[in-house]
């Protein structure tokens, strides 16, 4: 599909881009994205939630008392549960929560996102994203012009240049603004963000990565 270029003005140039039908025009699976969001959120979770046990808490190495006599209950170390300061029982323990997903259906997964994207009308094409200098306003009427107000923005680029260091640091102070890498295109920013800004260089890099 043949996709209507702009500046980074807002303004319609007299010429299109092309989308690859095999990346951007594939049937919808709602299925699989489900499934790849689900494990990279997942695979995010660190897991690293951790409590001490009797044998790891520190002290205790005697019996508080003697065994009988003392009319106490009877009790063999003062790191037993049921003391306070004592070990834990049937508590968090590190955990991973990984989960494996072929690389093909990963990659299926972003191709039915931007799919779907593209079906929602939710991308735009810019002849370039430059910026003269790193100011955040700059970047916010970029993305006022190509994407509307309000609403979040991904902009995908096709390679770290001294423009994207430019973007990166003026986009920063932009909670509604993400710039990315195509080789780093991902389920969770396709589905997060609302618009999807594409800077026409950045398709040969994204059929190169997902083709």
């Amino acid at each position: 599909m043949k996709l209507d270029v702009y500046n980074i003005q807002g303004k319609k140039l007299e010429k299109q881009a092309e989308l690859p039908a095999s990346i951007f025009e594939v049937e919808i699976n709602n299925d699989l994205m489900h499934q790849a969001y689900t494990r990279q959120m997942a695979n995010a979770h660190l897991g690293t939630r951790n409590t001490l046990t009797r044998a790891e808490v520190r002290g205790g190495g005697r019996k508080p008392w003697s065994q009988k006599g003392t009319g106490n209950a009877r009790q063999g170390s003062i790191r037993s549960p049921q003391w306070v300061g004592g070990g834990r029982v049937h508590t968090p323990r590190p955990k991973s929560f990984a989960q494996d997903m072929p690389l093909k259906m990963r990659k299926a997964a972003l191709r039915s996102a931007l799919s779907a994207k593209l079906a929602g009308k939710e991308i735009m094409l810019v002849d370039a994203f430059g910026l003269d200098e790193p100011k955040t306003k700059h970047v916010a009427a970029a993305v006022n012009n190509l994407a509307g107000k309000g609403g979040s923005v991904l902009l995908v680029v096709g390679q770290k240049d001294d423009n994207y260091a430019k973007v990166q640091r003026a986009g920063r102070n932009m909670p509604a603004f993400k710039m990315l890498l195509a080789n780093y295109l991902n389920i969770r920013d396709l589905l997060t963000y609302d618009k999807l800004i594409l800077p026409v260089d950045a398709i040969k890099a994204i059929e190169s990565h997902l083709g």
